[in-house]
């Protein structure tokens, strides 16, 4: 495999966090090195905390050598993949789940999304590996707040999207910095991939679809590590006060219903966090809402 040196700066480079994925993702890390010019990208794996040994073979075999291996203690999905993006010299950060394959040409027509203006960061259409017809083309939320999968767009062109899926996304290094990345006060998994979209269109950036683009996505039944719907809650609370205007975090703390789950967030800093924000954003959340729909 060839090494990138130190000094190079990779069109591309591909963030995958991991935690005890077992055999997905050397899976996956064989499927995108088989489907992409190896000059063409900087691969970096974040092991967070596994106890199943799963980025080993990263070590054990020399086969694998040009991938950056990151350890870190539990971080939680949110900032693991900051983690990543922190070390990646890419001018665009993809960042891919441990457990999807790719098609030969997949990055290539990715980045190739990117010529079109207003494109800051983009998705592929992502198809299920345990049904490949099943295809979502982007992601939208529903009257509760819940995500939903797009349907393709009429004649299939590059499409804006109010949410782009976790499975794969693609962004503008320079617009991830700008945002924040990825929110460092998220706790173990839930909403990053959404809270990241809906942060990118308030602060004025752009985020489409390529529907021509599909790679497939292992859907688990259940995590293999411990989840909560108090870390879910957790984050998307936290997000709402981030980002909300009163009236629709008062829905959500409707729906979640727990003053410890508030209390905990008010105390994290969500307070400062969104006065920071509400200071820089282009938008507000009720442009959003308009913008594509959403029923919230």
């Amino acid at each position: 495999m060839q090494i990138l040196s130190e000094s190079a700066r990779p069109p591309a480079s591909i963030i995958i966090p991991c935690k005890n994925e077992g055999a997905n993702v050397k899976i996956t890390a064989d499927s995108i090195l088989a489907a992409t010019p190896l000059d063409s990208i900087e691969m970096i794996i974040v092991d967070d905390q596994s106890t199943d040994g799963c980025c080993r073979f990263l070590v054990e075999d020399a086969a694998y050598a040009g991938i950056k291996l990151l350890s870190c203690p539990g971080l939680g999905a949110a900032r693991a993949r900051n983690l990543g993006a922190s070390a990646a010299l890419g001018e665009y950060l993809i960042f891919c789940d441990a457990h999807i394959t790719v098609p030969v040409g997949w990055l290539e027509s990715l980045l190739d999304t990117f010529r079109r203006p207003g494109v800051d960061a983009a998705s592929p259409a992502i198809g299920s590996l345990d049904n490949p017809a099943a295809v979502g083309y982007g992601q939208t939320w529903n009257e509760r707040l819940e995500t939903a999968w797009l349907p393709p767009p009429p004649k299939m062109p590059i499409t804006p999207v109010p949410l782009l899926p976790g499975g794969c996304l693609a962004v503008r290094a320079e617009a991830f910095r700008r945002v924040g990345g990825f929110d460092q006060g998220f706790i173990v998994w839930g909403h990053e991939d959404v809270e990241l979209s809906l942060k990118l269109w308030l602060f004025g950036f752009g985020l489409y679809v390529n529907p021509k683009v599909k790679i497939l996505h292992l859907f688990r039944k259940r995590h293999p590590y411990p989840v909560s719907m108090d870390h879910v809650n957790y984050n998307l609370l936290r997000m709402a006060y981030s980002h909300f205007k009163e009236e629709r975090i008062a829905k959500i703390q409707h729906q979640i219903s727990s003053g410890r789950i508030v209390r905990r967030v008010l105390g994290g800093g969500a307070l400062k966090q969104r006065e920071r924000y509400f200071n820089q954003r282009k938008y507000d959340d009720d442009w959003f809402m308009r913008r594509f729909g959403v029923p919230f």
